[in-house]
This record gives structure tokens, sequence and C-alpha cells, in this order.
């Protein structure tokens, strides 16, 4: 099936000059807290921060609270428990419905990330902008609903609840929770030495939108063209597009088939941070060496060209709805590798191996010179139903 098309705002009785992205200024200007600065935020929170499994009613219940991205908090009842994230995000794209669906895949990744494939139920956040005029907000706002909502009954849930304000600036994001077995989830704390890490998305999204609105600005087009076309540009910015909004409830399922020990998403922090973040969980001395970096075709070479501005080579580039960084036993990596592609699971979706898990001190680093693998754009894209303003 093919890649949809660019929103076209005039379809929607707007400005032909209508950007979505012009109400996200704040993103512009680094939104995302600092690691650094994030973990010290939260230390008044770090009581239950981690915790070893514990006796709740008889049972032995794992619980994990603040220091990653989603809670597990055993329930009175007893034998269940709460496994609930939260988040949001500001537009990346100017295409209003596929933001919702991009908000609603971001997410269910931390959910999906502890090896949950089943959401129970999903709450909606949304900032409207107070700088739009109302006709751009009665016929963007819908659109976004409407991909939000789409991709929570393809993940087989609903939205039964909101909290819509007006804001400065455009912010999407939500609530998944779920109630669980213990056997029905995957604690972030299993990794053992010779473990190897693999992630089911390319990374370089953030490099793909920023290029493709770069089209629009000379002063910056001319610095890159020279070693990027056009056309690769704009197959770049849609393969991001379509991994953005893609879920990662496949990868989910197949954890529990291979046997993976632990998972993160890569989001905001990019694969080293996130990396870094669960290494720091983890219950054994143990070290993750990421020495291959899957990027979208031709974006590492613009980033270069670039001056290096977005540290995609870095591993602290930052991006939006990512894939899964899975650490496998060695033995099963490749055929979940395999596997993935497969039309059952992935429709011919990629995994690659990135790294391995050696001993060490709770931490990540990514080798001097990565290899850099170029992901081409695929042919085969996740069904979608179109919907105003969005043709595909």
């Amino acid at each position: 099936m093919s890649v949809p098309e660019c929103f076209n705002p005039e379809s929607q009785k707007l400005d032909k000059n209508f950007r979505l992205t012009r109400f996200t200024e704040l993103k512009s200007k680094g939104y995302k807290v600092p690691q650094d600065v994030l973990q010290k935020l939260l230390e008044p929170l770090q009581e239950n921060h981690f915790q070893e499994d514990e006796q709740f009613r008889g049972a032995v219940i794992p619980r994990l609270g603040t220091g990653m991205d989603t809670c597990v908090i055993p329930l009175r009842q007893g034998g269940l428990s709460l496994v609930q994230t939260t988040d949001y995000i500001y537009p990346v794209l100017d295409d209003p419905y596929m933001m919702g669906r991009i908000a609603c895949a971001s997410v269910l990744s931390d959910l999906y990330a502890m090896g949950v494939m089943d959401c129970d139920n999903m709450l909606m956040f949304l900032g409207i902008s107070n700088k739009m005029t109302n006709r751009e907000r009665d016929k963007v706002m819908p659109l976004i609903i409407q991909g939000f909502k789409d991709v929570a009954e393809e993940a087989g849930t609903s939205v039964t609840g909101s909290q819509i304000v007006f804001n400065p600036w455009i912010v999407l994001g939500g609530v998944a929770t779920t109630v669980c077995r213990p056997n029905e989830f995957i604690m972030p704390h299993n990794v053992v030495p010779g473990d190897v890490l693999v992630l089911t998305k390319p990374l370089g999204t953030q490099v793909a939108v920023a290029v493709h609105q770069w089209l629009d600005i000379p002063e910056k087009w001319n610095k890159i063209k020279v070693v990027v076309t056009q056309k690769d540009v704009e197959l770049a910015y849609q393969e991001a597009m379509m991994n953005m909004a893609r879920l990662n409830r496949a990868a989910a399922g197949l954890m529990y088939i291979f046997n993976a020990h632990t998972a993160t998403s890569i989001t905001g922090f990019g694969i080293l941070g996130h990396a870094q973040n669960l290494a720091k969980q983890q219950r054994n001395e143990v070290l993750f060496l990421i020495y291959n970096l899957p990027v979208l075709a031709k974006m590492a070479t613009v980033g270069k060209a670039y001056g290096n501005i977005f540290n995609l080579m870095q591993g602290t580039c930052p991006e939006t709805s990512g894939g899964l960084l899975i650490c496998l036993p060695r033995e099963q990596a490749a055929l979940f590798c395999a596997e993935i592609k497969s039309p059952k699971y992935g429709e011919g979706h990629q995994a690659w191996v990135v790294g391995i898990v050696e001993k060490g001190n709770r931490t990540a680093r990514i080798t001097d010179k990565p290899r850099i693998i170029e992901v081409a754009p695929q042919v085969a894209a996740q069904n979608m139903n179109p919907t105003p303003g969005t043709t595909f």
C-alpha cells in the first residue's frame, strides 16, 4: 500500500500556508528536560523507585515506581497489578490526522516495552493552541482526535476520557492503563551479560522531519542539497511518518516467544539515553555496548553535513514514537529479527541487532566508530483508514 500524501490545508478550507508545526515554538527551544536534571527533580518521589518483589496479601508481587516510563503497582485484590504509563509530545508533522496516530502510538509504546500487549483503557490529553483561529481549531483538532482514536482501536482498546485545555502550544498525549497478572508483563531488571540488544525501528526521525521542513527554507536547504536530493528527503519523511505511527505491539508479543529479558522504548532521550536509563535498573552489573545504528536512508549523511547538530551518531538525537530496544538471549536475537519480518507479525518490518551486554557498571555507551546501517524505505505500510484531509 502506498504511503500517505502530505496533508493539504486547502482541502480543509484553511490557508495554504497553514502548518501545524508552527504552533510548537517550545519544541524548537528544547522542551525535553535534560536527563540529569529530570532525575534530580524526581528525587522526592524515589522512595519506591525500585523494589524487589514484595509480599502482598500472601503473594509475591513485583512493583515498579519512579525511574522507568511505566509503573507497576500491586492491587488490593491480590494477584493483579496495575500497569500504567503517560506520555505527551508536540507536533513534529503538519498532518493533524497522522499526528493523532503518532501520539497514541507513543503513549502505548511504554506498555509494549513491558511486554504488555493488551491495554484496558486510554485517556487523551489535548492542548489546543490559543494562537489558532476558530476555523483552524475546528478543522484540525477533530482530525487529531480521530487519528488518536483509530490507533487505539487498532491496539484493541478505546479512549474513554480526555482532558482538553487551551495552551500556548499544541500538546498531544494521554494515559494507557491495564490490569495484569504477573506472567503478563516483563519487569525491566533481568538483563544478564551476553544478552544481545535488538532495535525494532530505525533512528533518524527527527532528522527526517526537520530536513523536510528545510525544503522551504533556502538558507538551510542550500547547505545540504549537495549530499541529498529532494526525493531522498521526501522518502525519508514518509518512512519516518509511517514508522512513528506504527505500533510496537507485535514486538511486545514476540518478547515472550523469544524469552526477552527486558526492553525500553526509544523516544526523547535517544537510543543512548534510554539505554543508560535501562542499564541503571538492572540487578546485575552490566554494560550496554551499542555498535550498530540503523538510520533512515541518507539521514546520517545529512546530519554530518549540517555539523552534527542532531547528535545522531552520539545516540542522543531524540526520536518520536521510536522502536523498542530489547535485551534478548544471544541465541534468540537472530530468530526474533527473522520472525518480526514475517507477515504474521511485522508485515516486512525489520529489526536489527545493535549491541551486546557485557559486565560493567550499569551504564551504556556507543563505540567510537559505530556502524551505520542505511535503512531503505519500506514498500509495505501499516493499513490505515483514510480520513478527510489525508489521502492514501
